[in-house]
């Protein structure tokens, strides 16, 4: 039993590093998707729009599995087209972490979105009108406040990530969902009810996660807020 427990906690690592890095690819295009819809450029709003209207409307199994085989396919028949006899292959974690945040990322455009029509326009006007770049503007007065709006939902959306994670058990990479099910098939008839114990040992481990998220991410959030008048119900 312990053997098995162990082999699923070396899982972890790669889960983690999956889930960190799909959060910084998701950000960036959070933060440029957010920054087309609100462009006064009506080519980037259709853009903005038609990326996070497409990407949410799809589930994000279909996308793991399109992205990463279909983009296999792809590049072998791009090397086959070039001469060659196959094309590199598509590493699992790279794939993972590119397809969570670019996922995730329709998500984040809406959360950066809505943050930053939460901060009153009249701040960057003051901004622009004593001589400050719009760059500078918002680097300066904008997204200090931005993140506080912004907290709520990206945790929420941390959240959802990090459970989407277990998707990159289809693509064969050693997770904690994938490094579960095969600890259940290898102890299948040796420990009773293995599968449903292993399971339940990768959702506790999921559940620490998110726990030691939520704490983190609710300090940042009290941070943030700090001289912020809050209303009385």
């Amino acid at each position: 039993m312990t053997t098995y427990l162990l082999s699923i906690l070396q899982g972890l690592f790669v889960t983690i590093g999956v889930a960190l890095g799909a959060l910084v690819v998701a950000a960036i295009l959070g933060l440029a998707g957010a920054a087309a819809k609100l462009s006064p450029y009506k080519p980037l709003n259709w853009l903005g729009d038609i990326y996070s209207t497409v990407i949410r409307g799809v589930p994000d199994l279909v996308w793991m599995l399109l992205l990463y085989f279909g983009g296999q396919i792809l590049v072998n028949d791009i090397a086959e087209a070039l001469g060659f006899r196959r094309g590199p292959q598509i590493n699992p974690f790279v794939a993972g972490v590119l397809t969570i945040g670019f996922v995730y990322g329709a998500y984040m455009t809406e959360t950066f979105r809505g943050a930053i029509m939460s901060v009153p326009k009249g701040q960057s006007e003051a901004g622009w009108a004593f001589g400050m770049s719009r760059f500078y503007t918002f680097r300066r007065m904008v997204l200090p406040q931005m993140v506080r709006f912004a907290l709520p939902s990206f945790t929420n959306n941390w959240l959802v990530l990090l459970k989407a994670t277990a998707l990159v058990s289809v693509i064969g990479l050693a997770d904690i969902t994938n490094l579960a099910k095969q600890a259940g098939a290898a102890a299948r008839g040796q420990i009773p009810g293995a599968a449903i114990i292993f399971m339940a040992f990768a959702g506790l481990l999921y559940l620490l996660i998110s726990s030691a998220s939520l704490y983190l991410l609710r300090k940042a959030e009290q941070r943030y807020s700090v001289g912020v008048k809050r209303g009385q119900f």
